[in-house]
């Protein structure tokens, strides 16, 4: 039923193209003004709607960079209840942050965390802080053409390319797979860990051809003049946390426990963790949960452990027994050229701070 209804909204699906196109253009011929700022400026984001995996990759720039540097990650604050610049402080939680901010904010302590939909007006705000930031990690922004940033990463996720999806609301793009030009770097995330090599090839060359239109010549990962294709997977980690308490996944794996997700796409952290008995709720991604839904969580809980994603335990923590209540987290890594990855990063933060 769903697919039908996508084929038949296709006649808007290129109307919403046509208009999206258009603005592009303004943007490329300086009709439509962007804003520059002096100070190095990385965006990550993707073509489609949600579920790419840009939290860990933020994730992994932050823990490349902050000790360095000092880092500010600047985010539109999903789903926040409050209005304007903010910046994280100790009175801050998910409902102020939105979620994802948040978890930045409680996990890394040697960065600023600051949410703002007004791009432009939060990196002036973050730039007249009297402990203003070295560089800026802005999340989700890769369609904020307002501001231009220093460098783009673009998201993919393995199974879900942009290059095999159609414009909204028939697809989930949110412009032309021509948008993938503007990116100096393109990452291909959640793939398998031991994703062969020809099919990382194969997937090099459908991107090429889908993106630029033009015939192929590969040499190393290079998809075209400054812009390089990387792959990476989603890392698990060993343990599961709550508040205070770890415990090993492979203690818990063949215990009954309830599983939970608010998150674009869960089922890989369902079948990292889901044992014969254990029981799956799922949730929209970025789910404002009620006073009903925790009552429901725990009448099908009962005495189990609930095991969930890092995103959903900052919304969750203090409204679930902390004795039951525990998180899986996740990194993003590369399966190959890592230091290459690495590299890159620091060259274009190390050459743009140096020529300020």
């Amino acid at each position: 039923m769903i697919n039908l209804l996508r084929k038949i909204l296709f006649p808007f699906a290129i109307l919403y193209g046509f208009i999206t196109s258009i603005r592009n253009f303004l943007y490329d011929k300086g009709i439509l003004k962007s804003y520059s700022f002096d100070i190095p400026i990385i965006a990550v984001g993707n073509l489609s709607v949600g579920g790419t995996g840009k939290t860990p990759q933020i994730e992994y720039l932050i823990r490349l960079l902050s000790p360095k540097y000092k880092v500010a990650t600047l985010s539109r604050g999903y789903k926040r209840q409050s209005k304007g610049f903010v910046l994280a402080d100790s009175n801050s939680n998910a409902e102020i942050l939105g979620d994802e901010p948040f978890q930045f904010y409680t996990k890394f302590d040697n960065i600023q965390v600051a949410v703002d939909t007004d791009r432009k007006n939060g990196i002036e705000q973050l730039l007249s802080h009297a402990n203003k930031p070295d560089i800026i990690l802005l999340d989700d922004a890769f369609q904020h053409r307002k501001i231009n940033a220093g460098f783009y990463i673009l998201l993919t996720s393995y199974g879900d390319l942009y290059s095999d999806d159609y414009m909204l609301p028939t697809g989930n793009l949110r412009e032309s797979r021509r948008g993938a030009k503007r990116a100096n770097m393109i990452i291909v995330t959640k793939c398998p860990a031991n994703l062969p090599l020809d099919e990382q090839n194969k997937i090099r060359r459908l991107l090429l051809r889908r993106t630029r239109g033009q015939s192929l010549n590969w040499r190393s990962n290079d998809m075209g003049k400054n812009q390089e294709l990387y792959f990476s997977f989603i890392d698990y980690d060993e343990f599961v946390y709550s508040e205070d308490k770890t415990m090993k996944v492979d203690e818990i794996r063949n215990v009954d426990k309830l599983l939970l997700a608010g998150v674009a796409k869960p089922d890989p952290f369902f079948l990292y963790l889901q044992g014969e008995k254990d029981e799956c709720l799922t949730y929209p991604d970025h789910y404002h949960f009620t006073e009903k839904d925790l009552l429901e969580i725990e009448d099908k809980a009962q005495n189990k452990l609930i095991i969930t994603t890092e995103k959903d335990f900052v919304r969750l923590k203090g409204r679930l027994p902390k004795e039951q209540l525990f998180y899986l987290p996740i990194r993003s890594s590369f399966l190959s050229a890592t230091n290459h990855f690495d590299k890159t990063i620091l060259n274009y933060v190390g050459t743009s701070t140096r020529n300020r």
